[in-house]
């Protein structure tokens, strides 16, 4: 009874805060477990979050906001969640939440901002974009035009939306529903860690903003995760964030490959100096690329709306980039290095539990003053209430 009550007495001294409104989307369709795990972390944490995505892989289709010219889907969704027939444009069927749309990355924003979030959610414009975790890397400054994931970050900013995409490693797309509660040596499934790293990261960012917008007008991040290597091993399952930049040693897809055989050309990738010069930013820190290849590290790179030269000595209008990334991210060489889920953070897998009744209710606080002043108000209360219980 004195523990109900003094739980009772905490929470009416515990502060309230506000979760932000958040459209998640990316280039490899709506029933991917790496979007399906990032939507799940994002609204345990407090988030109101909608997903709008395609309804089957759009890779490579940068910014082209190409919408479908049929009101129907011609053709079965991915792993068949939706059959064709159906409307190009609907919800999943099992969560109102989530929406697919036939179309490009850039479409899918484009028509969640103007459509799906003022008529059907909660909020008609989000407080930021989320795209991704893209299943494959969006590394160097090619990718920036070329990915659909960026796309949809580069539609949402010139939409005047704080963005950030998120891509990684783990290059082959799986459905939602093959997520393993736990893998075959006891670990998380890479998709529950790559949409934890991302959750963490976007926290980290609100957290920093302190309510305030979540990253300055026509800013936005692109974040790069490692290979997650926990169907196998830990060998890498915690990176570290990194503070990074697009080009230098970026590979750019500048060839084109003649096949005598088929008479077909495809492209080939190669690094080449005129697509690596650095004109804006801070030339000093390390590329993506460089970054990545040099172990188990996230890259984190700013870039901005504007693809005009600088002609001034100040980067992305502050003084240091790294004023704008939260303080999970660090400068390469930074010893030792801080895992991006947390220090001790615990990437043991989750086998599936017996139903159990809803725990009790418990506010959500992220920041971290908050936390500290709730500490010590439940402490002073706890032992006003023990004093009167006595």
């Amino acid at each position: 009874m004195r523990q109900s009550l003094l739980l009772a007495a905490c929470l009416a001294f515990a502060p309230v805060v506000q979760g932000l409104n958040i459209l998640i989307t990316n280039d490899d369709g709506f029933g991917t477990s790496n979007i399906r795990e990032l939507y799940k972390q994002l609204t345990a944490l407090g988030h109101d979050c909608y997903i709008v995505a395609s309804t089957s892989e759009q890779s490579d289709m940068g910014v082209q906001p190409l919408f479908t010219t049929s009101p129907h889907l011609l053709t079965d969704s991915e792993w068949g969640i939706v059959k064709a027939g159906s409307a190009s444009i609907g919800t999943d069927p099992h969560d109102s939440h989530i929406w697919y749309y036939n179309g490009t990355p850039a479409a899918q924003v484009f028509v969640a901002l103007d459509y799906v979030l003022p008529t059907f959610a909660s909020f008609s414009t989000p407080d930021l974009v989320v795209s991704g975790p893209n299943s494959g890397w969006s590394v160097g400054p090619f990718l920036y035009s070329l990915s659909g994931t960026m796309g949809a970050v580069y539609a949402a900013i010139e939409r005047d939306i704080p963005a950030v995409a998120f891509a990684s490693g783990n290059d082959i797309p799986e459905p939602y529903f093959w997520v393993n509660s736990t893998t075959k040596v006891g670990l998380q499934d890479p998709a529950t860690i790559n949409a934890r790293l991302a959750a963490t990261f976007i926290q980290s960012l609100i957290d920093k903003a302190a309510g305030s917008r979540v990253l300055p007008e026509g800013y936005a991040v692109s974040v790069n995760l490692p290979y997650i290597t926990s169907y196998t091993s830990d060998i890498c399952t915690n990176p570290p964030f990194v503070i990074a930049r697009m080009a230098n040693n970026a590979s750019i897809v500048d060839k084109a490959v003649y096949d005598s055989k088929t008479g077909l050309f495809s492209y080939e990738s190669i690094n080449i100096a005129g697509g690596n010069q650095c004109i804006g930013g801070n030339c000093n820190l390390p590329g993506e690329t460089d970054v990545l290849s040099s172990g188990c590290k996230s890259s984190v790179t700013i870039f901005t709306v504007d693809f005009d030269p600088r002609n001034n000595a100040v980067c992305f209008n502050v003084s240091d980039v790294t004023e704008i990334v939260p303080i999970v991210v660090q400068v390469n060489g930074t010893t030792p290095p801080l895992g991006g889920l947390g220090a001790n953070a615990s990437v043991i897998g989750n086998p599936p539990a017996a139903a159990t009744s809803a725990p009790p209710f418990m506010p959500t606080i992220t920041n971290i003053g908050m936390k500290a002043q709730w500490s010590v108000s439940c402490l002073i209360l706890g032992l006003g209430v023990g004093v009167f219980l006595l």
